[in-house]
C-alpha cells in the first residue's frame, strides 16, 4: 500500500524540480498562518571543501561551517574521498564552508545531531526515527534517488554465499549471521521483522549472530567466510558489484523486502527555514552522477516529509513488541 501511494506521487510530477519549487510554495502559504508547533565515542572524520572561498558581507554565523553527519555506509576512508565532490558543490552552492564528518556508528551519527555538534545528518530510516523522538523538530529534507530503479527507495536483502547451500531462509538454521547494527533498517529491522514472521528466531536458531556496524562490513565478513549470510541494503549490494568488489557469482539473494523510503537527509531543530530551503534547492540541484553521502552515483535528489517514514515505523513496532 505505502510503495504504491509513494509511486503515484513521485510519477505524478514531471520532474524533480518542479516537486521543490510545489514544496516550496506550500511552505511559503502555510508559514504565514501556522505556528511551528553506545559503543565506542572515538574521534569522527571530517572532510571539508577543499580552499572554500569566504563570502563577503555575511554575518558571522552564515559564514560558520556546515556539518553533516554521515553513518557509515562505506570504509571510511573510500568513504572520504567519494564525498569530497559534493562537500566542494555544497560550499559553492550554499556560499559557506560545508563538510562532513564520518561517524563510528549509527548512534553516533544520531548523537551528533541531537547535541549540536551537526547542523545535518544522513541517517537511516530507523536511526531518523530514534533521533525525532528525542527531538520532534528534526526534520528530513530530501533523500537521494536510486540511480537502477530511478525511485526514491531501497530494498533489504538477505545474501548467502554459494558455498554455504543455503537456497531458502529455513535453511538459515543452524547457520552463521550477520546484521548491521539495530538501528540499521535494512540492515536489522526490516529482515527481523519478516523472520518473526515466518517463525525464525536468530538467537536459537542461528549458531552465530554478530552485529557488523556497518552494511560495508557485513559484506566483508560474509566474503571472508565469518558468516554464511548476511541482511543487506541492494543498493550497497549492487554498487560493490558495479566496482568489482563483490563476485555475484559467488553469491545469492534469497530474500528481498517491499520497497523502503529512501534514506533521508536530516536537518537539526536549530537550523532556520531559510537555510533547511538553500540545502534543498541546492541538493535538487546538483549535477547529475555527483556521489551521494552513501557513497552510491545518485540520480539526484527529491523531497520527503516524515509521514514518508510510518512504513518504517510499523516494521519497528513488530520487531520491538514481540
Amino acid at each position: 500500500m505505502y510503495q504504491q501511494l509513494f509511486c503515484k506521487v513521485v510519477d505524478s510530477f514531471p520532474n524533480r524540480k518542479a516537486i521543490f519549487w510545489i514544496s516550496g510554495l506550500a511552505i511559503a502559504i502555510f508559514s504565514t498562518a501556522c505556528t511551528p508547533t553506545r559503543e565506542s565515542s572515538s574521534a569522527t572524520q571530517p572532510i571539508t571543501a577543499e580552499s572554500p572561498g569566504s563570502v563577503p558581507n555575511q554575518a558571522e554565523d552564515e559564514q560558520a561551517t556546515l556539518t553533516m553527519a554521515v553513518i557509515p555506509w562505506q570504509v571510511t576512508t573510500e568513504q572520504e574521498k567519494q564525498l569530497q565532490p559534493l562537500a566542494n558543490y555544497l560550499t559553492q552552492a550554499l556560499k559557506r564552508p560545508f563538510k562532513f564528518q564520518i561517524t563510528k556508528d549509527y548512534d553516533q551519527a544520531v548523537e551528533a545531531l541531537i547535541q549540536g555538534k551537526a547542523e545535518l545528518a544522513y541517517l537511516g530510516p530507523s536511526s531518523y526515527i530514534a533521533a525525532r523522538l528525542r527531538d520532534p523538530k528534526i526534520e528530513p529534507l530530501v533523500s537521494p534517488i536510486n540511480q537502477d530503479t530511478k525511485r526514491p527507495w531501497y530494498t533489504s536483502v538477505i545474501i548467502t554465499s554459494n558455498s554455504s547451500s543455503i537456497k531458502t531462509l529455513q535453511n538459515l538454521k543452524g547457520k552463521r549471521f550477520a546484521f548491521v547494527t539495530k538501528l540499521s533498517t535494512s540492515g536489522y529491522i526490516v529482515p527481523m521483522a519478516h523472520f518473526q514472521d515466518i517463525g525464525i528466531n536468530p538467537e536459537q536458531d542461528f549458531t552465530k549472530v554478530i552485529f557488523s556496524g556497518s552494511h560495508d562490513k557485513s559484506k566483508q565478513a560474509l566474503a571472508k567466510g565469518e558468516v554464511d549470510a548476511i541482511a543487506d541494503d541492494r543498493r550497497s549490494y549492487t554498487e560493490q558489484v558495479k566496482q568489482g568488489k563483490f563476485d555475484p557469482r559467488k553469491y545469492t539473494i534469497i530474500w528481498e523486502s517491499v520497497p523502503l523510503p529512501s534514506v533521508p537527509i536530516v536537518a537539526s531543530s536549530k537550523v532556520s527555514i531559510e537555510l533547511k530551503n538553500a540545502l534543498k534547492k541546492a541538493l535538487i540541484d546538483a549535477p547529475a552522477g555527483l556521489i551521494d553521502p552513501s557513497g552510491a552515483i545518485g540520480a539526484g535528489y527529491t523531497l520527503v516529509q516524515d509521514g514518508d517514514y510510518d512504513i518504517v515505523r510499523d516494521f519497528q513496532k513488530r520487531v520491538t513488541t514481540k
